[in-house]
């Protein structure tokens, strides 16, 4: 009896040829780096969760700028930290926010580099919500006011505009908030402006670390009636679908790894470039095995890349950026 040869095992013999047949690649043009911007002076804050990401004041900021640049980024997307927050996040849509301030200076230092602004309420609310809260006035119970939040979401998006960003993240999860940021955006004349929806957006355990770097943990309560159910997957489609129609340019799914059957999903039923957001926990994680010596971060790291990629994603969203474009490099 004979057993017919299984050739293709072949083309795993040695490196060459294995880049040669290699299905899926990384670059470090596939990466975007989120940066947090703090007011104040001289400040390059660690942030205690996440080793090796900082807050910076503006003064502090060029230097990092110019490492991203040379490092062959191509995007970064900012969240701004206030000294000052309100009911209603009046910073988030101020003139000289945190944000737009910082925005006009790195299109100062380095304007080739796209700037993607994170579009919320969360990091300038005092009570740590994506949107305007209402308390019933018999039971006291707080609510989020979507229609009311939309609008200063899409104030804040206008404003994150005039200040020179490139694109426009909102990742407030509002009913409505691609429309309402799309209208206000083409009528104050940014028509070219487009959207990444944060389309698919889990209530998720993996978010932690980065409400340490924001300062925007919820003050009460918690984010899960206008955040996705982790178990949710039809859910997810109809999210999207809902994005798409109200003009989103950029679809997005967070967290990354426990999710990688939504990029595929989305990937496989939409034509709009998808983005996925390696989030913070995911980061932390790694780095605390990293530390321990428990695993090869450099191995790990460009895997899990390589696994977004394989799985759909066009724009990896990661705090691991700056490193892993020195890997890619490698």
């Amino acid at each position: 009896m004979s057993f017919p040869v299984v050739r293709h095992r072949r083309l795993r013999r040695n490196a060459a040829m294995r880049n040669l047949v290699r299905e899926t690649y990384v670059t470090v043009h596939d990466l975007i780096y989120p940066l947090f911007v703090t007011e104040g002076t001289n400040v390059k804050t660690e942030i205690g969760s996440m080793p090796g990401v900082y807050q910076f004041s503006l003064d502090r900021l060029e230097e990092e700028i110019r490492e991203v640049v040379a490092a062959g980024l191509q995007a970064i997307m900012l969240f701004g930290i206030p000294d000052e927050k309100d009911a209603v996040g009046s910073q988030g849509y101020d003139h000289n926010g945190i944000v737009q301030q910082a925005t006009r200076k790195v299109k100062e230092w380095a304007p080739e580099l796209l700037v993607i602004a994170d579009t919320c309420l969360c990091e300038y609310t005092d009570h740590g919500h994506c949107g305007v809260i209402h308390h019933h006035p018999q039971t006291g119970e707080a609510e989020i006011v979507n229609d009311a939040s939309l609008e200063l979401l899409a104030r804040t998006a206008v404003s994150q505009a005039e200040a020179g960003a490139d694109i426009i993240a909102p990742s407030n999860m509002m009913d409505g908030f691609v429309q309402a940021i799309r209208a206000g955006l083409d009528e104050a004349g940014y028509q070219h402006i487009p959207i990444m929806s944060y389309s698919v957006k889990y209530s998720s355990a993996f978010y932690g670390p980065f409400r340490e770097a924001a300062n925007s943990a919820p003050q009460f309560g918690d984010r899960k009636s206008y955040q996705m159910d982790p178990a949710n997957v039809r859910e997810a489609m109809r999210e999207a679908e809902s994005d798409v129609q109200e003009g989103a340019d950029m679809l997005m799914v967070k967290p990354g790894m426990a999710y990688m059957d939504v990029v595929r999903m989305l990937k496989e039923h939409y034509d709009l470039p998808l983005a996925v957001y390696n989030v913070s926990g995911e980061y932390s994680m790694v780095k605390a095995a990293a530390r321990n010596g428990w695993i090869d971060e450099r191995a790990i790291v460009l895997e899990l890349l390589t696994g977004f990629k394989r799985a759909g994603a066009d724009m990896i969203i990661t705090y691991h950026a700056k490193d892993a474009a020195g890997w890619l490099k490698s």
